[in-house]
């Protein structure tokens, strides 16, 4: 049958069956096939949309939500629009809390489904009252007819997993699956796949990606709770060990930065084709390294594609964000880069010949707006004359004006190829050699002065 051959009730019947997409690009030279479960494709845009639902009709089972009543969460976004997406059908009141660190358009997509936001600092404890855990806490406490979603310790967020992430992961692959890839929030993705895949084939393994700066790794190699710091990527990792994370389901735990996590989302939008976020990234940096190590075509990697990149528009997809966060990779550059910053109404390099007079020379400076040139003979750099020695040198002796160039140049120019990175040369560049000519497969190209290193360093065009 077609794809949504037959209309839906409403929009929470679409949630699941996502599509399973196999990586083409990003997983040049890896021999182990690589799929990415799309789970952006859900009508809220996140893995989250699955356990949104199945909360809420968890309480109104057990009656501790009731007509009228209220949903909070303290949310990293996610779980939120799956919890609002679900309450806006089913008519509750959300209030969710959010750290500090979460994109301005997860707020905005919160406020979009009617639900109330407030932002608490980032940088707290987990058992601090601001921590946003505990603030949603306190919120409940103080509100008649709320309950608490608390996705990080009701079972029936990860039990949502094992009834329908991991069967949909299993009858995709026709049970050739042999890892399963994905970072813990709260864990319950991993335990809730975990748990069903194991179930049919205890030889799969469960594989979690874990931000720098978590405790979740470390915690699962030493048993201890360990001391985590800030992070950027968002929705993984945590300060505290959930209870939805069973750690029996989980095989092995892989540590990724936050720059190699988001260059990774970067290029999967631009490479896949695949619009997703900072935690995908992460997943499939670990998916990948999983392949390569197992380097088996009859293997199948799964990782989990967890949300949009729409959300993340501000942050990672921002160069400027990247930048002043020093997560953007550094550019490197070049003698070619130099060449190329250059305004396009000068020709690429001006010289002169040995048989040119001086006065022809500054001429030629001033008419191209430089102040000096390289002397060629055959193609290759003879000599250099400056607009500063030959003016000086005509105040004393009017007649060197008519002199050839080749009598009164200074020594060459060192040469360099176009790919010379910049801290390479600069150091040839002073007051006695300002300027250096460039080299591309074996013809001179171009010339790159101080004026031109000044530029670059400032920041100029």
């Amino acid at each position: 049958m077609p794809v949504h051959a037959r209309p839906y009730a409403s929009v929470i019947e679409t949630i699941g069956w996502t599509p399973l997409i196999r990586l083409q690009r990003v997983t040049a030279g890896i021999r182990t096939p690589v799929y990415g479960k799309a789970e952006f494709f859900n009508p809220g845009g996140s893995v989250k949309d699955r356990i949104g639902i199945a909360i809420i009709e968890d309480a109104e089972r057990r009656g501790d939500l009731k007509p009228g009543g209220t949903i909070v969460e303290g949310t990293s976004g996610n779980t939120g629009v799956g919890l609002a997406l679900a309450a806006a059908i089913k008519g509750y009141r959300c209030i969710f809390t959010l750290p500090d660190k979460m994109s301005s358009e997860k707020v905005r997509l919160l406020k979009a489904f009617g639900a109330e936001v407030i932002i608490t600092p980032t940088a707290v404890p987990p058992d601090h009252p601001d921590n946003y855990v505990m603030k949603a806490k306190a919120i409940v406490k103080a509100t008649p007819g709320a309950m608490l979603a608390n996705q990080f310790y009701n079972q029936v967020n990860p039990e949502a997993h094992y009834r329908t992430t991991g069967p949909e992961l299993w009858e995709q692959t026709e049970g050739r699956i042999t890892h399963f890839v994905a970072a813990a929030g709260t864990g319950g993705t991993l335990s809730g796949v975990g748990r069903f895949l194991k179930e049919k084939n205890p030889a799969i393994r469960i594989v979690a990606g874990d931000p720098e700066g978590s405790i979740l790794a470390g915690y699962a190699g030493t048993g201890t709770v360990g001391d985590g710091h800030p992070y950027k990527v968002e929705g993984i990792g945590n300060d505290k060990v959930p209870e939805t994370l069973h750690y029996q389901y989980v095989d092995e735990f892989h540590t990724v930065s936050d720059a190699t996590a988001f260059q990774m989302a970067r290029r999967l939008v631009r490479e896949e084709g695949l619009f997703v976020g900072g935690s995908t990234g992460l997943n499939v940096t670990v998916a990948l390294a999983v392949a390569r190590a197992v380097d088996d075509p009859d293997a199948c990697v799964v990782a989990l594609l967890c949300d949009t990149g729409e959300r993340y528009l501000s942050k990672l997809f921002n160069d400027e964000w990247l930048r002043e966060h020093q997560l953007l990779p550094a550019e490197r550059i070049t003698a070619h880069t130099l060449l190329d910053a250059k305004g396009r109404g000068t020709p690429s390099l001006v010289s002169v010949e040995g048989s040119h007079t001086a006065r022809q020379a500054l001429n030629l400076m001033a008419t191209y707006d430089v102040s000096q040139l390289p002397v060629l003979a055959a193609g290759a750099c003879v000599g250099a004359v400056s607009e500063a020695t030959l003016m000086a040198r005509a105040i004393g002796d009017p007649s060197s004006l008519d002199r050839p160039v080749r009598d009164q140049m200074d020594p060459p120019y060192p040469v360099i190829e176009d790919d010379l990175a910049l801290d390479r040369f600069s150091s040839m560049l002073s007051r006695e050699t300002p300027a250096v000519l460039v080299r591309h497969n074996g013809s001179l190209v171009g010339i790159v002065t101080r004026y031109d290193v000044l530029h670059h360093v400032q920041g100029l065009r």
